[in-house]
């Protein structure tokens, strides 16, 4: 219950981050892709070293009945996973490792009139970090505060998110999902390659519905100035989903109705019944 989920205000993860963690969507009561959001809780666990003490089973298995619990029918998931109390410095060897499922009913992550023109981004002054300075490709709670201050200075801004360089200043992702351009004749998408931020699982989906619709799907080198050269442009993330982007700073986008298409084929996929 709410009132009984109670942490000691010394643990670990909430002073150093040793914390990772997983977003889920629950589309008509059932967990997209489950097993795939618990491998890669676990491999970011591991890449922090911390052993789970509950088999990816167990896991799968409290997910559905926290949902079943919840009677959650659209909403989110969220595991958690942290070092406790028994230790307050940066060793914390000997800290009990705790697991932790949440879920509640939740819409869409942006604002659905404004996902039909496209939101808006600015370009953040925060870069994603070099990969051999953090475990870049774990969802761990770390990484994810240069995330929040890019967010939070984009909607001082009035605008609706922030895209984010990576260390060498090439197009990285959002604060919060992947990022994709479409060519100007539309034959095309290309999106960054996916080393210094998560690969998503969204993101993955939605390459493989593009493909089956025999549009080619270019990963890339993609710098700032490049943007000119594309027409479309959309985020893609569990909570996102397919969302259009019409402007990046200075840059505009036509919403297309490729991304519709793709937007309306991943509902179809995540809503099989």
């Amino acid at each position: 219950d709410w009132a009984d989920a109670n942490i000691h205000i010394l643990n670990h993860g909430l002073h150093y981050a040793s914390c990772v963690f997983e977003g889920e969507r629950v589309y008509e009561g059932e967990i997209f892709k489950l097993e795939e959001h618990t491998d890669r809780l676990f491999y970011s666990a591991k890449r922090m070293g911390i052993t789970v003490p509950y088999t990816q089973a167990e896991l799968n298995e409290a997910c559905k009945n926290i949902v079943n619990i919840q009677k959650v029918q659209n909403g989110y998931v969220r595991p958690l996973i942290w070092r406790g109390s028994e230790m307050m410095a940066i060793s914390a060897q000997k800290n009990k490792i705790h697991v932790a499922i949440a879920t509640w009913e939740w819409g869409s992550y942006f604002d659905p009139k404004l996902k039909l023109n496209g939101i808006k981004l600015d370009i953040s002054k925060w870069q994603k970090p070099s990969p051999n300075s953090i475990p870049w490709d774990a969802k761990a709670a770390g990484n994810y505060m240069i995330n929040t201050l890019s967010k939070h200075f984009a909607e001082k801004n009035n605008l609706n998110d922030s895209m984010m360089l990576d260390y060498q200043g090439n197009i990285a992702e959002a604060t919060g999902a992947n990022v994709f351009f479409i060519n100007l004749d539309q034959t095309e998408i290309h999106t960054p390659i996916a080393d210094s931020f998560l690969n998503g699982i969204t993101r993955k989906t939605v390459m493989e519905i593009a493909k089956n619709l025999k549009i080619k799907v270019i990963e890339k080198k993609i710098k700032l100035e490049d943007l000119q050269n594309y027409k479309g442009c959309f985020l893609t993330g569990t909570a996102a989903e397919v969302t259009p982007v019409s402007q990046i700073g200075k840059y505009h986008f036509t919403v297309l109705d490729i991304i519709g298409k793709l937007s309306d084929l991943y509902q179809s996929l995540v809503r099989k019944k």
